[in-house]
């Protein structure tokens, strides 16, 4: 894409403004650096897509792209210029949440980056002993609606298959509520007054969720209606 212009967002704009651009640089920038874990933060992307606008990062020199040793395939890492852009994501972040956040369609409400999300937002320091198990499920789901989320030492690990191991906290809810709380539309302690959300486990760990588990960066940005 060519503006033909000398303007600065016009020449940023020819980098970033292709549709999924910025949604793979959010994913670099939590951590994702693999084909598939580009793929399940950007479920709809189809793997065409994600190839070009990788190549068309690395062409840029927002991205560098290494062998991965002893394997097939690629990882994907920010450059300076790939690190850069952080500030404008959150910007972009905290404009959405003010003006374009009014009406959450159900089809907006994927689970799958949901549990990515939660996955990356524990406290794993906040959770004793060195492994603990934390399942979560969503009444309102017919599939993918049971997730396990692994905690050993600092590392958490997704499972959509019983793992088999003893489990210390249940979380069971619908989709939309675990959005909203986790987004901080809406507080934890509403949902479980309103039994719309049931947290079984020790009191220590059941008392205060937020105690191990992180908020969107996002939470807390009231929408434009509300200032």
């Amino acid at each position: 894409m060519e503006y033909g212009q000398f303007c600065p967002i016009a020449k940023a704009l020819e980098l970033l403004g292709e549709k999924w651009t910025l949604l793979l640089l959010r994913e670099l920038h939590m951590g994702a650096s693999r084909f598939n874990e580009f793929q399940r933060g950007l479920s709809l992307i189809s793997p065409t897509i994600l190839t070009k606008r990788l190549n068309e990062l690395a062409d840029a020199e927002l991205i560098l792209r290494k062998k991965i040793p002893g394997q097939r395939g690629y990882e994907y890492f920010l450059t300076q210029a790939g690190r850069e852009t952080l500030p404008l994501l959150q910007t972009v972040g905290e404009w959405g949440m003010r003006w374009a956040r009014g009406d959450i369609r159900d089809s907006d409400l994927d689970v799958e980056l949901l549990m990515l999300y939660l996955q990356r937002c524990i406290k794993t320091e906040m959770l004793p002993g060195n492994q603990s198990v934390i399942q979560f499920k969503f009444t309102d789901l017919n599939t993918l609606n049971n997730w396990w989320l692994l905690v050993k030492g600092c590392n958490v690990d997704i499972c959509l298959e019983d793992p088999g191991k003893d489990v210390d906290i249940y979380l069971t809810t619908d989709l939309r509520t675990m959005v909203n709380c986790w987004m901080g539309d809406e507080t934890y302690k509403q949902a479980i007054t309103d039994k719309r959300m049931m947290l079984v486990g020790p009191s220590a760990l059941t008392r205060n969720i937020q105690s191990w588990i992180c908020d969107s960066i996002f939470a807390g940005i009231p929408p434009a209606s509300q200032i």
